[in-house]
């Protein structure tokens, strides 16, 4: 029933597969330890820019990219701590170093485990020694991304993590969103709005912010592909952002542990002692109807 499988193509991809749902995900450690595609009965859940992904100096849009340690960006991509200033970019570096695939089990479930590990370049723009495990298990039409973010330093380490999923979706006037807060703020203006679970997609960009979660549970039902996604996070989680782009054939629910900046303003930024570790679990359901 449950298959893990790896080959060789632009990246070493492995392949978690279960034949019961004709479900299967694939995953490229390399290419900052991303879920490339889901396909569920041959029909694909995320979408991805196949051309920025076969070049290694471009990040990737599309999949499930990883964010650590920040999400969104900073002002001038600087953040300061203990008096000594530092510039990183946005959404981290997590997303576009290579990881490394250690583990994996066919017993009740599909699943892959990649790490990533603290090294020079990574301490050059965040001071701080860290090492990442994920988990990656498919059963039946559900992804659970299981995470441990361990810190190795001999400091307290702050930090935010999040996922970026980009949703396969080619009419956003037939999707219907259902996000647990009523107000978002817009990112570009940074002003403020009630949220009535509808977006205007004729804009040239959608980026809303929601806090305040009043569940644990979000989802969006796209009527044209017939395709309802569902995600499930505990309570590391504190953000959703949707995301998409006008023209493009995505949109993206994201789950933050806090929003942008937090390294500077320190809300609901996660801080590890020396050698602690914190767990957290994202899963998404993909149901064609």
């Amino acid at each position: 029933m449950y298959k893990v499988s790896s080959q060789q193509k632009q990246y070493n991809t492995f392949t978690l597969s279960d034949g019961s749902s004709n479900s299967q995900i694939e995953v490229v450690p390399e290419r900052g330890g991303i879920v490339t595609s889901w396909k569920i009965n041959n029909q694909e859940v995320f979408y991805l820019d196949t051309e920025r992904f076969a070049h290694p100096e471009l990040s990737v849009r599309g999949g499930n990219p990883i964010l650590f340690p920040l999400c969104g960006n900073l002002p001038n991509d600087t953040y300061s701590i203990d008096g000594k200033t530092h510039q990183i970019k946005q959404h981290g570096f997590a997303r576009e170093l290579p990881w490394q695939a250690t583990s994996q089990s066919e017993n009740g479930e599909a699943s892959l485990t990649v790490e990533l590990t603290s090294n020079g370049p990574t301490k050059a723009v965040y001071p701080f020694d860290f090492h990442l495990s994920f988990t990656y298990a498919l059963r039946g039409n559900t992804l659970e991304i299981r995470q441990e973010y361990k810190n190795l330093s001999s400091t307290p380490m702050p930090f935010s993590a999040g996922f970026h999923p980009y949703f396969l979706c080619s009419d956003k006037n037939q999707i219907a969103v259902d996000i647990p807060a009523t107000r978002y703020e817009d990112n570009r203006t940074k002003e403020s709005f009630d949220f009535d679970g509808k977006f205007n997609f004729d804009q040239d960009e959608i980026d809303s912010v929601f806090g305040k979660l009043s569940s644990r549970s979000t989802s969006v039902t796209d009527h044209d592909r017939k395709l309802k996604i569902a995600i499930d996070y505990d309570d590391f989680y504190t953000y959703l952002v949707f995301w998409t782009v006008k023209g493009k054939d995505f949109y993206c629910l994201e789950p933050w542990s806090a929003t942008r900046n937090s390294l500077n303003t320190k809300e609901y930024l996660t801080v590890l002692e020396p050698n602690a570790s914190c767990h957290a679990v994202v899963k998404i359901t993909a149901n064609f109807f």
